[in-house]
């Protein structure tokens, strides 16, 4: 029995949505639909539902007098699936009311599930098909990123446009993917941007700089810096993120106007790792000593805020372990653009330096000559033992020329750069790549009419050619996954389907081959599809999929909107444990995805992935033996009750937890939504929210119960908390724990109850327990709602009821091959509902 059923309609009742959720059963279906044979359902109706649900009563808002078969509206096949559910289930009639016997709910589960199957057909969808949507944020870099060949972040195109508005966590919905002429004009400017950056810069020989002293940094260094060093060092005190930002860039003084034009330059840095090996307190810095210190390299702009602290435009642009011993030359070959200045810091520093130096002054104060109180560092850097990362010289050496021309050249002229000559072939060439489409008469006129308009303007013919390119990455045809597919036409034509399958897996346009296949019109044969799905899997940026499809399912790109407070959970700073988080979840679906392991590993597994970062988080053996260079490794959890799963992950409790605090309620209905795909109601106006505190005596169970006892709660609290109990034995950032924090009011800790018992009889008593009872009785909805999620994630708009039909097909294909996760993507994208239009 398939449980999923419209939950994207709120205006249900609760008492009718969550229902959804409790349980798997299974039915028999007559084989023969005969309208004209005796009503059971209507005598079913008549017997056990009308006392609550007649006219005169209605209980949540359905009203069966005029209940009858066969089904004649959309609605009417709504309510037949909700009845069908709840029968199945046990959940109606109440268990206070009269019970039916088996055999009478079979006999109306059956009826109704036979006369669905046949009303399916005679309906047609209002909104079934996909709404031409514009690319999100995300895919637009990832686009223009393929296009001209090289990454495009360090610009921060789309650092200015309006955020993207998600549905139900979803980026890719069409209807929510809305275009303002402030986009629009955000569009020009960033095209703009890119290709005068990229193709119009002047040529300028290469340059070569060297700097060896007026290393200035952050206010609060000045004195102990020229005192001792005389600003002939360059010094890196403490991660970036932190609050106090004292030494976390280290910026060049006299290299603030940047690097002339946008290129690749080779930065050369001399530098040492000095007092890794110190004896001060480690807990005072907050540092691994055994890791050796990191040194990276990102963009800054003076002109765009304070240069010591964060900006909006800082990628990552080269890492490189720093030596003990004594000053050695690193080197990194970065792309900066016009403008950009490098700097560095120091990713695996210590923790809020300031912090650390006040401690270390006071601990540690009979060891100098003169010691100093508070925050001066003059003499720990004179006499001390303070951990840093000391840079005595920089080079900088750029533009580098690129043997063959430059990557964005190749890109949009060919091989042999701009040809005047042949400059609008170029173009059209170009604007097929970017429109995922053999170009009509019509574009080719546009195109010819842009360009001909700036040589009519006295513009150069390159100038023309590049602001010809401009106007087409302004495009509908471009900004918009537009269809070629006629209206009336039922499946998508093959560069369509291109399109859409290449933007579902990559987040980009397609490569040649899916073009190639588009073409010749293979794409379009059921095998020749499956082919090209496996190898756009295999291929290493599927990676895109795997992200951008988890941030959507699972919410996980809103994980830091809510931090935990800094005293609380320094490691989640310190650590920057956000994205390890991350990690662990894409790692662990991209290899069930490689592998076609059973998607029901995500309810409950006996391994998972976790760096070193992670194992001491989750206190695994690991943490004792993992370090930082070997990254993320494969860790048995056979014998570990703490983990195991989705619902073991910190990135799934972090983000469904506020940062300060913990409530079965946030937790319970990420889990109703997320896994078992139901979105329940919000809670009536007059409902005062629930304070999750835990004070004193009073635990948040007390308090749910104290909740619960107003009926108006109780309809929803009864089928929510239980899903967010058993994960109360993990703290706002996933550590595991047994009791709350003691009450700031009394020397308190209240103990955690971890039990639970769900309204469909299932009873556990801890985390584990309750994992058993997802896994062995709701593996078949939460296959369900994962196979609606890609649907919906993959076609750009949310599932209908009349798509139900096929969703149920696919689930039983999947079911053959144990639910594997590569079976049941390629199943999404070869469906009915991924090919249409």
């Amino acid at each position: 029995m398939h449980l999923r059923r419209y939950f994207s309609l709120k205006a249900f009742p609760a008492a009718w949505v969550f229902g959804f959720f409790l349980g798997t059963a299974s039915v028999v279906v007559a084989e023969e639909h005969d309208p004209q044979s005796p009503s059971t359902a209507a005598a079913f109706v008549q017997a056990y539902c009308i006392e609550c649900h007649g006219s005169d009563s209605a209980e949540g808002e359905r009203e069966f007098d005029s209940f009858s078969l066969p089904l004649t509206t959309e609605q009417q096949l709504i309510s037949a699936d909700e009845m069908i559910d709840q029968v199945t289930l046990k959940i109606m009639p109440p268990e206070d009311a009269e019970q039916p016997t088996d055999e009478e709910r079979v006999d109306f589960v059956s009826q109704l599930r036979q006369e669905i199957e046949h009303t399916r057909d005679r309906f047609e969808s209002s909104g079934g098909r996909t709404v031409m949507r514009r690319l999100s944020n995300r895919e637009y870099e990832n686009t223009l990123a393929t296009l001209f060949d090289r990454r495009v972040d360090t610009l921060g195109l789309t650092a200015d446009f309006p955020k993207d508005t998600t549905s139900h966590h979803m980026d890719t919905i069409g209807e929510s993917l809305v275009t303002s002429g402030f986009l629009l004009d955000q569009h020009f400017q960033a095209a703009s941007r890119l290709v005068e950056a990229r193709l119009g810069k002047p040529a300028v020989e290469p340059q070569s700089w060297h700097f060896t002293d007026n290393f200035r940094q952050y206010e609060e260094l000045t004195g102990a810096h020229r005192t001792v060093f005389k600003f002939e060092f360059l010094c890196l005190y403490e991660q970036p993120n932190t609050d106090t930002r004292q030494g976390g860039y280290g910026h060049i003084e006299d290299f603030l106007e940047g690097v002339p034009v946008s290129g690749l330059y080779d930065i050369e840095v001399n530098a040492q790792a000095m007092h890794r090996d110190t004896h001060y307190a480690a807990e005072i810095f907050r540092i691994d000593f055994s890791e050796p210190f990191q040194l990276a390299v990102v963009p800054g702009d003076a002109t765009k805020g304070h240069i010591h602290y964060p900006q909006a435009i800082e990628p990552i642009l080269g890492t490189a372990i720093v030596p003990d011993d004594q000053p050695e030359w690193l080197s990194f070959r970065v792309w900066l653009e016009a403008g950009q200045t490098p700097r560095f810091i120091f990713p695996n520093g210590p923790y809020e330096s300031r912090a650390s130096v006040i401690e270390t002054n006071r601990k540690y104060k009979d060891e100098f000559e003169n010691p100093k109180v508070g925050v001066s560092r003059t003499s720990l850097l004179r006499e001390g033992e303070l951990p840093h990362i000391k840079i005595g010289e920089i080079k900088v050496r750029g533009p580098l020329a690129e043997p063959g021309g430059s990557k964005e050249e190749v890109a949009v002229f060919g091989k042999d750069g701009f040809q005047e000559d042949n400059a609008l072939e170029q173009l059209f060439a170009f604007g097929q790549r970017a429109f995922r489409r053999p170009l009509n008469d019509a574009d080719r006129a546009r195109i010819e009419a842009i360009y001909q308009t700036r040589l009519s303007e006295q513009a150069a013919p390159r100038q023309a050619a590049l602001d010809t390119l401009k106007m087409m990455l302004c495009s509908p045809s471009f900004l918009y996954l537009s269809e070629i597919t006629a209206e009336d036409d039922h499946e998508l034509l093959p560069y369509d389907l291109a399109a859409r399958l290449s933007y579902a897996l990559w987040a980009a346009p397609p490569d040649e081959r899916l073009v190639e296949a588009a073409e010749s019109g293979r794409l379009t044969d059921p095998a020749e599809l499956r082919s090209q799905i496996q190898r756009l899997l295999a291929d290493e940026r599927s990676s895109e999929f795997v992200n951008g499809f988890l941030d959507s399912w699972l919410n996980l790109r809103d994980i830091g909107n809510l931090p935990p407070p800094r005293k609380a959970a320094s490691e989640y700073y310190a650590e920057n444990l956000p994205e390890s988080m991350k990690e662990e979840t894409r790692l662990f679906f991209r290899d069930l995805l490689r592998e076609n392991g059973s998607a029901t590993n995500f309810l409950d597994s006996d391994y998972t992935f976790v760096d070193k970062k992670l194992a001491k988080l989750y206190q695994l053996p690991e943490r004792d033996s993992l370090r930082l260079a070997d990254g993320f490794q494969r860790v048995s959890l056979t014998d570990n009750k703490q983990r195991g799963g989705l619902l073991g992950m910190a990135s799934v409790l972090t983000v469904s937890a506020n940062g300060v605090d913990t409530s079965p309620v946030t937790r319970g209905v990420w889990v109703l939504e997320n896994v078992l795909g139901i979105t329940p109601p919000p809670p009536p106006d007059e409902v005062p929210a629930l304070d999750s505190n835990v004070s004193g005596a009073k635990t948040i169970r007390e308090k749910l119960e104290k909740h619960r006892e107003d009926k108006t709660c109780a309809v929803c609290h009864r089928n929510i908390d239980p899903l967010g109990f058993a994960l109360e034995t993990f703290d706002p950032i996933g550590r595991w724990r047994t009791k709350y924090p003691k009450s700031k009011f009394k020397n308190v800790a209240a103990k955690v109850d971890p039990s639970g018992s769900l309204p469909s009889g299932e009873t556990y008593q801890d985390f584990s327990g309750f994992k058993a009872v997802l896994f062995e009785n709701r593996r078949e909805p939460f296959v369900r709602n994962l196979i609606e999620t890609l649907l919906t994630y993959a076609t750009g708009r949310h599932m209908e009821p009349l798509d139900q039909s096929e969703i149920d097909r696919i689930l039983d294909r999947v079911k053959a091959d144990d639910y594997g996760l590569q079976s049941i993507v390629e199943e999404v994208l070869a469906s009915d509902i991924f090919r249409s239009r």
